[in-house]
C-alpha cells in the first residue's frame, strides 16, 4: 500500500470515529464539531494545497542548473497529483471532467489576460501555450476539485435555490465580461447586483459532524474568495506568476481583488452544480 492509500484509509478511519461519536450540545460538542470542520476542510482542499506545496517549495529550493524548467516541473507534479486523485478515488470520474473544463476556461483566460498585460509569468517554460504555462490551469482545476469535494464530504443542500437556468445565464455574462471589460464599461457592478437578487435568500446546509448547519450562500462564497485571495498571495510571492506591480519586488495583492475572486468563485460553483445537482433538505 502506498502512502497515498495509507492516508486515505487513514482519513476515512478517523472520520468515522469522529462520526460515530456521540455529541452533547454544549460548548464542548460546538469545539469538537468546529474541529472536524477544520480536518473536512482541509482536506477538501487537498489538491489547492499540493499545488501551493509545490509553488513555494520550487520556489525556494529548485536549483538553477537543474535539467528541466521550474513551470515544466510544475505542469508534470500537476498531473501527477491529478492521477493519483482519480486512482485512488479522491475524486470521480464526473469531477474530473468538471476540473478538466475549468482547466481549460482557466487556460483561456489565461491565455487572453496576460496578452492584456494584466498578469505576467516571469520564468521560461517548454509546455507552454503562448506566454501561458500549462500548470496555470491547475490553478483553476485546484478550485474546481476543492468545489467539488467539499460539495461531496458536507452532503450540500440548499433552501430558496433560484432556478438553474438563472445561475447559467450569471456565470456566463460574469465570464463574459472578464473579457469584454478591456473594451466595453466593466459592469461588475451589475453582475454583484444580479447575483444578490438572485441569491439573497438562498441558504446552504452543510453537515460537518451529526446535524446540518447552515450559512448565507452569498456569505460563503464571500469566505472561499477570501481564502483564495490568501493563496494568490502564495503564489504570487513564489512568483507562479507576478502583476505588473510587482516588477520591482512582491507585495501584497490588493484586497479589491477580492471582488474578482469572488464573481470567479460563482462561475466555479455554477459548473460543479452541473454535476453535483444542488438538493432541497427533503432529498
Amino acid at each position: 500500500m502506498s502512502d497515498i492509500q495509507r492516508g486515505h484509509s487513514r482519513f476515512h478511519a478517523v472520520r468515522s470515529r469522529l462520526e460515530a461519536m456521540a455529541i452533547k450540545p454544549g460548548p464542548r460538542g460546538w469545539f469538537l464539531e468546529f474541529l472536524v470542520f477544520g480536518f473536512k476542510q482541509g482536506w477538501a482542499c487537498l489538491f489547492g494545497g499540493l499545488m501551493l506545496a509545490l509553488l513555494l517549495g520550487t520556489h525556494l529550493f529548485w536549483p538553477d542548473n537543474a535539467p528541466i524548467h521550474r513551470y515544466d516541473a510544475l505542469t508534470i507534479g500537476a498531473v501527477l497529483i491529478q492521477i493519483a486523485m482519480l486512482a485512488f478515488r479522491l475524486e470521480t470520474p464526473r469531477e474530473a471532467l468538471v476540473i478538466l473544463v475549468f482547466h481549460i476556461v482557466g487556460t483561456v483566460m489565461e491565455l487572453f489576460k496576460t496578452a492584456a498585460g494584466s498578469w505576467q509569468y516571469p520564468e521560461a517554460s517548454l509546455l507552454h501555450i503562448g506566454a501561458v504555462p500549462l500548470f496555470s490551469g491547475f490553478m483553476y482545476a485546484a478550485v474546481g476539485s476543492y468545489i467539488a469535494r467539499v460539495w461531496r464530504i458536507f452532503d450540500f443542500r440548499y433552501t430558496d435555490y433560484p432556478p438553474a437556468w438563472t445561475s447559467y445565464a450569471l456565470a456566463a455574462a460574469i465570464y463574459v465580461n472578464f473579457f469584454a471589460h478591456h473594451w466595453l464599461p466593466d459592469i461588475r457592478w451589475l453582475l454583484f447586483a444580479a447575483t444578490a437578487l438572485l441569491f439573497w435568500r438562498c441558504q446552504i446546509w452543510f453537515r460537518p459532524l451529526h446535524a446540518h448547519r447552515r450559512m448565507p450562500l452569498l456569505v460563503g462564497w464571500g469566505l472561499v474568495a477570501l481564502f483564495i485571495w490568501f493563496a494568490e498571495n502564495i503564489g504570487t510571492f513564489a512568483r507562479a506568476w507576478t502583476y505588473p506591480s510587482q516588477n520591482d519586488g512582491w507585495h501584497m495583492v490588493g484586497i479589491e481583488k477580492l471582488g474578482s475572486w469572488y464573481l470567479l468563485m460563482i462561475i466555479s460553483f455554477v459548473l460543479v452544480s452541473l454535476v453535483q445537482r444542488p438538493k432541497g433538505l427533503d432529498q
